[in-house]
Formats: structure tokens, sequence, C-alpha cells
């Protein structure tokens, strides 16, 4: 698995610098995108995977930025898409900002090894893009914040020692962090969705990647919502577009 991985990351640095790929100029209607021929063909091989990897980029970030744009005000829309090559990490997709605030969505070459098509990295794509329009890093800060102040000062009203405030703090920074993690999972797969159909993926055999995952179930204070909840997302919003 490591030598797969590792051939994944070089053929992505090498198709992205070298190769030559034929892009679709974004539409302009949503009810109407360019369909990607093939976009559902299985992914075979690391370089099968690396080049539908960076065709993806290259097709679906013009749609995120002008989705962004479009529901924004004062907002960094210059997505970078990235790997993330670093040793031993699991199959995964993340969105954060660099220090100039610009949103980076990063792919871990696991997950890229594991795609089965370029549905899936595209549904994968527009979800990431997805939580930074939609500004759940800003807001998950706030709810760490105000969950910290309330724990605070339960912990203060109770008479609890400075190591139990401090302890309470932490906790209640968890807390709030996670208090609308679900909300927000949900919220950036129907964004997602919108982005991906746009593009000309099929969010809908995008979203199978669901099917193949752990379902974390419905716990409490749990990150992410069940799997089968995110898959009737992806079919709700496809319903109404």
């Amino acid at each position: 698995m490591l030598k797969k991985w590792c051939s994944v990351v070089g053929l992505v640095l090498f198709v992205a610098a070298c190769d030559e790929v034929t892009t679709t100029s974004p539409t302009t209607s949503p009810t109407a995108p360019t369909p990607v021929a093939g976009s559902s063909k299985a992914l075979k091989t690391p370089e099968q995977a690396a080049r539908a990897f960076v065709q993806v980029t290259k097709r679906l970030e013009p749609f995120a930025e002008r989705e962004c744009k479009a529901r924004t005000t004062g907002v960094n829309c210059d997505f970078r898409i990235i790997v993330d090559d670093r040793p031993n990490q699991p199959a995964n997709a993340y969105q954060t900002l660099d220090k100039n605030d610009r949103p980076v969505i990063a792919f871990t070459v696991g997950l890229i090894a594991e795609a089965r098509n370029a549905d899936e990295l595209a549904f994968v794509m527009g979800h990431e893009a997805a939580h930074h329009i939609e500004g759940h890093l800003a807001r998950q800060r706030q709810n760490a914040a105000a969950g910290a102040v309330i724990f605070a000062g339960l912990a203060t009203l109770s008479g609890g020692s400075s190591s139990a405030v401090n302890d309470a703090i932490e906790l209640g920074a968890q807390v709030g962090a996670r208090s609308y993690s679900k909300d927000f999972e949900l919220e950036a797969d129907a964004l997602g969705t919108i982005i991906t159909y746009k593009a000309g993926y099929d969010p809908l055999i995008g979203a199978l990647f669901f099917t193949r995952i752990p379902d974390p179930g419905n716990k409490f204070l749990g990150t992410h919502p069940p799997n089968a909840q995110r898959i009737q997302t992806v079919r709700r919003t496809m319903n109404a577009l």
C-alpha cells in the first residue's frame, strides 16, 4: 500500500506539471452543466487516479470559486488545492486557511488512491470547498469560544479551583466546537452537491463514497452525521436542482 501511495504522489506531481488537460469553461446555467465524459469510469491504477485528481481540480475549481463569489462578500475565494503527502496519513480531505487567509483544500494520498472514480473526487472537493464558502472554520471557532466562556462561568460559580476552571475552559471549547459540527457537514454536503453538479460531475455517484467508510452513527457530540443522512441530503439537493 505504501508503494502505491508513493506512486500516486509522484504521478500527481508529474501530471500536474507536465500534462495538458482539456477543461470545459464554466457553464452559466446551473440546470444544464456539461457532463464530464467518463467521469464514472473506474480508477484502477495510480496513474489513472493521479490524472483524475488533476483533471477534477482543473475543472471544478473555477465553479467552486464562482459559487464562493456569488454567496459571500469580502471572502477570499481563490482556492488552492494541494496533495498532503505526509507519510502515514489516513485517507482524508480537509479545508483550512494559509497564513494569508487563502482557502486551502488538501487531499491525502490515501484518499486519492482509494477513490473509485472522478465523481467521488469531485464530490469530496466540492464538499471541502463548501466548508469555506459557508464559513464553517470561523463559526466553529466562535462556538468553541462561547463554550469555553459558558463552562468557565459554571466552574467559577460552583467554587472550582483555578485548575478546575482551566479544565472547564478546555472542555467547553471542545463541546462548543462540536455542537454544530454535524450541521456543518450536512450544509457542506448540500452545497458541495451543487458545486459538483455544476462542474458536470454526478453527486449521486460521488456520494457512494459514504457507503464504503465507517458509519459514525449518531453519537452525542460526534463530529459527523450518519452516512445514510448524508446520502439523503445529497439526493434531496439533487431533486431540488
